[in-house]
């Protein structure tokens, strides 16, 4: 099946779908198709069941899906009852939203958001196709610092979840430019209608700003070499604009600092890490949305309403621990986590993009 026929496919029933003339898969010069836009089995990864299964025992993610970090740990905080009314504000590949409405056991009522309209459709699809009619589940193609405007639309939730990392699809598509294992380009937006991309992002800063950004958004420790480097080679005409140019340059920067010769390949895969992490943040804005987010999020809960915010760096931890403890000494919050909560050893082992994850929850 081709991407169109998948496109057309999808939000089908069994009988439509049936319907559907087969064709066969596009022939490839080699063993396997290269361009990630005729990868069949990274596209619709759910059509594969024996290969995920096999992916997930090694400890990794399966390309093309996005595996719900501590399930069972929200699901306890949100205490979710039959017939109550909850938010998502992160939709992603819909694992945490799936959770919450077989929670809900067909009554009530979960809305879900995200900004990114191309995963956005795709999981909607999927749901829908598991069954998860209009009558309990509406998804909103929306930013999740918007739920003062969904609150005042629906009445307010008894239950709200923000996962605040990037999903392993858009990692995995080297279209979107979140990552420097493969090339593409460098763009780093979640929602690609709107904003600026990260390669007209980096143009736009001069050393000092760039310094300071990667230092505030990814700690990275060494921010003024890697940002004089970008900085001389942007005035001397060489162009950035795809992941593998940025990873060069951050090798070129690297080069010049004195690290021991058997630390520097993995100093180089850290601070591509961060330097990616920091673009990232920044073009999107998130802390900034996160901060609206927490000054918004208790006039959208109802009385015992509870909320569950993952968060996958210090930065983002360190806005929702003093917003929890800032409103719950003013006494809009009853309750709050009073420790951190991590993900077991075995999902880490089972998932490695859990490793830094913490949950922190309120209760109103």
């Amino acid at each position: 099946m081709n991407n169109t026929q998948n496109t057309i496919s999808e939000g089908l029933t069994p009988q439509q779908e049936a319907s559907v003339p087969h064709k066969r898969r596009v022939r490839y010069s080699g063993k396997y198709p290269k361009k990630f836009s005729e990868k069949y089995k990274e596209l619709n990864p759910e059509k594969y069941g024996d290969q995920i299964k096999h992916v997930i025992a090694k400890g990794n993610t399966p390309a093309g899906m996005h595996i719900p970090i501590m399930v069972k740990e929200i699901l306890e905080v949100l205490d979710i009852k039959p017939g109550e009314q909850g938010f998502d504000g992160t939709l992603g590949y819909g694992g945490h939203t799936k959770a919450m409405l077989e929670q809900l056991q067909g009554q009530g009522h979960l809305y879900s958001g995200d900004v990114d309209s191309i995963e956005e459709a795709k999981t909607e699809a999927r749901l829908r196709k598991e069954g998860f009619g209009e009558d309990i589940w509406t998804p909103r193609l929306m930013n999740f610092c918007e739920i003062d405007q969904l609150a005042q639309e629906v009445g307010g939730f008894d239950f709200v979840l923000a996962d605040l990392g990037v999903s392993s699809m858009q990692i995995d598509n080297p279209e979107r430019g979140f990552t420097y294992k493969a090339d593409g380009p460098l763009d780093l937006r979640l929602d690609s209608q709107s904003g600026i991309s990260a390669a007209q992002r980096l143009k736009e800063l001069d050393r000092d700003e760039l310094t300071g950004m990667l230092i505030e958004n990814s700690d990275e420790p060494y921010a003024e070499e890697i940002a004089r480097q970008i900085c001389n080679d942007l005035k001397r005409g060489i162009k950035i604009e795809t992941t593998v140019a940025l990873h060069e340059e951050i090798i070129k920067a690297l080069q010049k600092v004195k690290i021991p010769k058997e630390d520097r390949d993995m100093a180089i895969k850290k601070s591509s890490a961060r330097v990616f992490q920091a673009l990232r943040i920044d073009v999107n804005h998130e802390f900034e949305v996160l901060y609206e987010f927490m000054e918004k999020l208790p006039d959208a809960l109802r009385d015992g309403g509870r909320a569950a915010i993952l968060t996958f760096h210090s930065g983002e931890d360190r806005i929702v621990k003093k917003a929890f403890q800032a409103l719950k000494r003013a006494g809009v919050y009853s309750d709050i986590a009073t420790e951190v909560i991590r993900p077991s050893k075995e999902e880490c082992y089972n998932n490695s993009r859990a490793h830094s994850t913490k949950l922190r929850w309120a209760k109103k």
